[in-house]
């Protein structure tokens, strides 16, 4: 019980720390406090790659749902990519990219650390 309490302790702490460091969408309704928020579920995901959790693909869901524009998707794909970059892991872009699919979400693009976010539609 301790183990888990420690290791939720800890991905709040991570969370918490790109809150500050993912910088924030530009006239969008959607935030990079809004995507760290939705995908913080997917942390372990992203670090280690295995299963994705019902709660992350909640959260894929949900934040996928909630960009209905083209700004909030362009929003959300910059805060996207700065989450990634801030990740510590192995081939977190390919394990991002593969978030979508694992989660049911059909996204047009594959996300690459090169990727225009300006030309998503």
């Amino acid at each position: 019980m301790m183990k888990v309490a420690g290791v939720v302790v800890i991905a709040w702490m991570v969370v918490g720390a790109l809150v500050e460091v993912v910088p924030h969408a530009d006239a969008a309704g959607i935030t990079c406090g809004t995507v760290v928020s939705k995908l913080s579920p997917c942390a372990s995901y992203l670090q280690k790659g295995g299963a994705a959790s019902r709660p992350c693909c909640n959260g894929v869901r949900t934040l996928n749902a909630q960009a209905r524009s083209k700004p909030d998707r362009q929003a959300a794909c910059k805060c996207i990519k700065s989450l990634v970059t801030s990740i510590r892991g192995r081939n977190t872009y390919a394990l991002a990219s593969s978030l979508a699919g694992k989660c049911n979400v059909n996204l047009p693009y594959k996300l690459t650390p090169n990727f225009d976010c300006s030309i998503v539609r």
